[in-house]
């Protein structure tokens, strides 16, 4: 009997991904959302709010999950309610399952703020680069922190192994998700190639020239799934990136390339989206109805503030991979292709117009 793996927050980029690598690996997976825009095929989808337990019990009610991966996160205004929340949402989950299953494994997919804090210290006291499993957590509230806890209490008090997962900016697709700064610099091109006006890059000059990475959705799903099924993942927190590191200075010609755009020169600071792309509303739906695209507004698509937040740093930004290829995970990932295959992607599904 196939392991059966419930992905929570299935419809976002993370979830997506870690769904279709465990389908690969022959589990059956159960993909838990509050509602389901776009189905993943051979995912049997299930919808609840995490912050409603009744709900989640329906949702699994009589089914044997063996594994969880849990991808999701809600916003809110200040850090600690991201603790409470977030917290609550996946103390929830594990607490349902708990009662209701033997679990054996569980997955908690976070981020590189574990490193560079939360959003209201963001970069204040950073993490020396590259960052590495074993730096010690940053004197901040951090709701990742919290998750983990509320992790290795209930590994303990239920019998299972856990794996924790830091990616940095996640590029894949899927739509109407705050973290998916690819399909937003897609639609930033496609504008800039509709309107004439310039692509330029929006962020800093830190981030312009320094060093960085990217960590592909669809790697994360091929971590997640090693860490969930060999023994040397478990009870581990791992960084999950592309495994190279490049300069924005040296990709934003290759962006621009596979967007059909010219990349203007840089200006020498910030020129952030938010502010800049006010207009995009109306913009885009022009160019919708002049090429026939799916019909999604560009606030499905666009998240300018998250983008902003990622190319804006003034610290520099990657992660060390070391420990994973001590364990023997060995995969690796191109930068430029993490890019240009999701272009094609969003081409493909009529989400932006052929070059």
């Amino acid at each position: 009997m196939a392991p059966t793996a419930l992905v929570v927050g299935v419809t976002g980029i993370g979830g997506q991904n870690c769904a279709n690598a465990l389908l690969d690996k022959g589990f059956d997976v159960v993909g838990l959302s509050r509602s389901v825009r776009e189905p993943v095929p051979g995912v049997d989808h299930v919808t609840a709010d995490v912050l409603d337990v009744d709900s989640i019990e329906r949702a699994v009610a009589g089914r044997q999950i063996s594994h969880l991966v849990f991808t999701t996160w809600q916003r809110q205004a200040t850090e600690a309610e991201n603790c409470r929340v977030n917290g609550a949402m996946l103390r929830n989950t594990l607490e349902v399952l708990g009662r209701t299953t033997t679990l054996e494994h569980a997955v908690l997919v976070t981020g590189l703020k574990h490193y560079l804090g939360p959003f209201e210290a963001y970069a204040k006291a950073p993490a020396e680069t590259p960052f590495r499993e074993s730096q010690p957590r940053l004197p901040f509230e951090n709701f990742y922190y919290v998750q983990e806890d509320v992790l290795f209490d209930e590994a303990d008090r239920q019998g299972f192994t856990w794996s924790v997962h830091r990616p940095h900016t996640m590029i894949g697709y899927a739509l109407g998700n705050a973290m998916n700064m690819g399909v937003t610099l897609a639609v930033y091109g496609t504008i800039c190639r509709d309107t004439g006006e310039p692509f330029v890059f929006p962020g800093s000059p830190q981030q312009w020239a320094g060093v960085t990475d990217i960590t592909d959705a669809r790697l994360l799903g091929r971590h997640v799934a090693w860490s969930a099924t060999d023994p040397a993942g478990r009870n581990q927190a791992f960084n999950t990136v592309n495994g190279e590191v490049f300069r924005w200075r040296q990709m934003w010609g290759r962006v621009a390339e596979g967007l059909g755009v010219e990349a203007a020169d840089y200006p020498g600071e910030p020129q952030p989206l938010e502010g800049r792309m006010s207009h995009a509303g109306a913009v885009w739906s022009d160019i919708v109805a002049k090429h026939d695209l799916a019909p999604h507004s560009v606030d499905e698509l666009a998240s300018w503030w998250h983008t902003d937040a990622d190319l804006g740093r003034t610290v520099e930004t990657f992660a060390d991979m070391g420990k994973s290829r001590r364990l023997g995970f060995l995969d690796y990932q191109d930068t430029a292709g993490s890019f240009l295959s999701l272009f094609d992607t969003l081409r493909e599904r009529r989400i932006i117009p052929p070059l």
